[in-house]
């Protein structure tokens, strides 16, 4: 699980309804390209090498997993849907919408049709003065200095004017009256990528199950009858231990936090994988641990198809998951599920992912995200 890149897109129009253009760009950025996270204020500028109309600028971060190269493709085509028509003259000219990459993380790119940081970043403060207003402590890796150290030094002395606040995309979503909030799904659903991502893009503390140093899981998957009680057991102690230790270094009262599993899930695994003497073992340890553990304030469900579930598993490449059955699968959905009827203090959402692709489809990301912020409502 990536971190994501952080983008910083300059965005220009002084053709038509200025605002309009930039409000209905950062809408589309949003849902087509990448989260976006901060927005700068909205500047009036003069045009900047040739003769017209003021420009309106800003600038925002952005959160994606892209490479450049597909967020430039993407960005053109934003710029085209918005009305904007490219063509071959040399020089400056007047546009509905003009779109920069400005800088991707702190690398250092030159490719045919990118460089990155852009080259003409430093002169021109209707890019500088938007940029800063982001607080981002990046520092350009070619000149080694900091936006405001470069504003200090820029040889445009043009005049650029506050003109309006713009709203962010993401602030639609509120999930600031959540602490803790748990992320489950069956084996390959996503539960870890999308507890990651959203974690980087609400800025929240993240409880991750170090499932891969767990020593009984690949000899479970070559002989689950002779291991199912050491892995159930160990998974148990350990999920115990670290939710104690991590949410032990939170204030569950001001921290957001979320995490990838609750721990419940081991009372469900070990009701499909253990023999029924060996559960009532199980289930009076767990008992026992599961009182003492913080609730989440919701419990999100990721419900995959099987058949997808499959090709995830398939995908992600993880030897000692290979040998994984649909019936398998099949038992822990159904687990889960009936686990969830019967939860009535716990605040439960369930949300079908089967035709989604949240990690490369941000259309797919909001849509969970929405879900939550509707939950959220009721």
């Amino acid at each position: 699980m990536e971190l994501q890149h952080q983008v910083i897109l300059s965005l220009g129009s002084n053709q038509g309804n200025r605002l309009k253009n930039i409000e209905l760009c950062l809408e589309l950025i949003h849902l087509e390209i990448g989260t976006i996270i901060k927005v700068s204020k909205l500047y009036e500028s003069p045009s900047w090498g040739f003769e017209s109309e003021a420009f309106f600028n800003c600038a925002l971060l952005l959160h994606t997993s892209k490479s450049p190269i597909q967020i430039l493709k993407q960005i053109l085509e934003v710029e085209k849907k918005l009305g904007r028509i490219r063509n071959e003259k040399p020089g400056y000219q007047s546009r509905i919408i003009d779109v920069d990459l400005i800088a991707f993380d702190e690398e250092i790119i030159d490719i045919e049709h990118l460089q990155i940081p852009h080259p003409l970043m430093q002169n021109r403060k209707f890019v500088l003065l938007p940029f800063q207003d982001l607080n981002m402590g990046w520092q350009h890796p070619i000149l080694k200095k900091s936006i405001s150290e470069l504003i200090q030094i820029t040889p445009d002395d043009s005049v650029c004017e506050v003109v309006h606040e713009l709203e962010n995309p993401l602030s639609s979503i509120r999930l600031n009256h959540y602490n803790y909030i748990a992320i489950e799904g069956n084996i390959g659903a996503g539960k870890s990528t999308l507890a990651v991502k959203m974690a980087q893009d609400f800025n929240a503390k993240t409880v991750l199950e170090r499932f891969a140093d767990n020593p009984f899981l690949p000899k479970f998957y070559e002989d689950q009858s002779r291991y199912a009680f050491s892995l159930e057991m160990s998974f148990l102690a350990d999920r115990y231990q670290q939710l104690s230790d991590d949410l032990s270094q939170f204030d569950l009262f001001k921290d957001f936090i979320i995490a990838d599993y609750h721990i419940f899930k081991s009372l469900l695994f070990s009701k499909i994988t253990l023999e029924e003497d060996e559960f009532r073992l199980y289930r009076t340890l767990f008992d026992i641990i599961y009182k003492e553990m913080p609730k989440p304030d919701l419990y999100i469900y990721l419900y995959q198809n099987t058949t997808r579930l499959l090709q995830n598993i398939k995908s992600r490449g993880r030897i000692y998951e290979q040998d994984i059955t649909a019936e398998y699968l099949d038992k822990i959905n159904k687990g889960y599920l009936e686990y969830i009827k019967t939860q009535t203090d716990l605040n439960v959402l369930v949300i079908d992912v089967s035709d989604r692709d949240f990690v490369n489809n941000q259309e797919d990301y909001l849509f969970i995200l929405n879900k939550i912020q509707e939950k959220s409502n009721l």
